[in-house]
């Protein structure tokens, strides 16, 4: 069982809905192949939705509709959904905000094809929480995993071993987005957009305490997106999707091996489509490489 989806496998009530087989996307790079991901949303009737996105000239966007798992308006927040073909059938997993209280959710088939959905309440407390995300890397029995949480007033959380052990770090109530762009045996990095419109990386080294690295990227312009989607291109590149929920807008870019304002963006363009769902995250394959994208 994958450390990235444990917890989910422990769930006991069952989630409401039809549910479906989506398809994974994640972001590859060759001479002959564009990068691509798939941005997944919660829409405002609780429906999963996917939108496969590729990196082409000019980029494109294929929308679709998912399960429906949540009571229309309830979720707030997701991290990563994460799906991964089990030998009994096929699972994908995610942490949701439901209300004011942190849920790991899961759905997926038996190895005869049945619908499964599963939901456990972790806690409550997370109503003000404008992020959830976890990370994940190595491979069995060498790996390291943590879970993170952007509180309103800009407290940042991370948790491990499991949700046990706690550790935060305040100043980051000026960051509108985030999303994790690297996971690896020593740290974790997220980019994050501020109100102001400056763009940083924000590096999370494992140790204790916790002291998050802070390095700007850009000094303006990313003050319009209230999500950021990334996902792995190549070896070290980010592809990553940004979304404006006030124009219904998403833009493409192609982000290098972040190095502080040396850090190269292509944009891509814009997206086909309307993007004004609630909640925005990431939908890639469990057993994906990790992020790798500072």
């Amino acid at each position: 069982m994958s450390l990235r989806r444990a917890s989910a496998a422990a769930a006991t009530a069952v989630l409401v809905g039809t549910l479906a087989t989506i398809p994974a996307g994640t972001a590859v790079a060759s001479p002959a192949a564009a990068c691509t991901m798939t941005v997944g949303s919660i829409t405002s009737g609780g429906d999963l939705g996917y939108t496969g996105i590729t990196a082409s000239a000019p980029p494109t966007a294929k929308p679709s509709t998912g399960v429906h798992l949540f009571t229309p308006g309830a979720a707030k927040v997701s991290s990563t959904w994460s799906w991964d073909p089990v030998p009994a059938g096929d699972v994908t997993t995610a942490y949701v905000v439901l209300g004011s209280s942190l849920y790991s959710a899961s759905y997926g088939h038996t190895e005869t094809g049945e619908p499964t959905s599963r939901l456990t309440r972790v806690g409550g407390g997370w109503g003000n929480f404008t992020m959830v995300e976890q990370s994940f890397w190595g491979t069995y029995p060498t790996t390291r995993s943590a879970r993170y949480g952007l509180r309103s007033d800009g407290v940042l959380f991370r948790w491990t071993n499991g949700f046990r052990t706690v550790a935060s770090y305040p100043g980051f109530s000026a960051v509108k987005a985030m999303t994790l762009i690297s996971e690896t045996k020593t740290y974790d990095t997220f980019l994050a957009t501020t109100r102001g419109g400056a763009l940083y990386t924000i590096r999370i080294p494992a140790t204790t305490p916790m002291k998050p690295i802070v390095k700007q990227v850009r000094a303006s312009t990313w003050q319009g997106f209230e999500h950021l989607v990334a996902e792995k291109c190549g070896a070290q590149s980010t592809l990553l999707t940004a979304i404006d929920k006030d124009t219904g807008s998403a833009y493409l870019y192609a982000v290098g091996h972040a190095n502080g304002t040396s850090t190269v963006i292509k944009g891509l363009g814009k997206l086909p489509g309307s993007y004004q769902d609630p909640v925005y995250s990431l939908y890639t394959a469990d057993a994906a490489p990790p992020l790798f994208g500072e």
